[in-house]
């Protein structure tokens, strides 16, 4: 699933008119930071039901 060039300026484009240009650099900053912790869980999950699975 590609976005492309055209879909990322017009995400650009609406997180502009919905949040202002002073907030946008603390929306990123936030969502950076949630997908940041996701993945660490998730590698977290990965490694313990890989461990798991060895014990057996």
């Amino acid at each position: 699933m590609n976005i492309g060039v055209a879909g990322i300026v017009l995400l650009v484009i609406l997180g502009l008119l919905l949040f202002g240009p002073s907030k946008l650099p603390q929306l990123g900053r936030a969502i950076g930071a949630t997908l940041s912790e996701f993945k660490r869980g998730a590698r977290g999950l990965i490694d313990d039901n890989e461990k798991s699975e060895k014990e057996k």
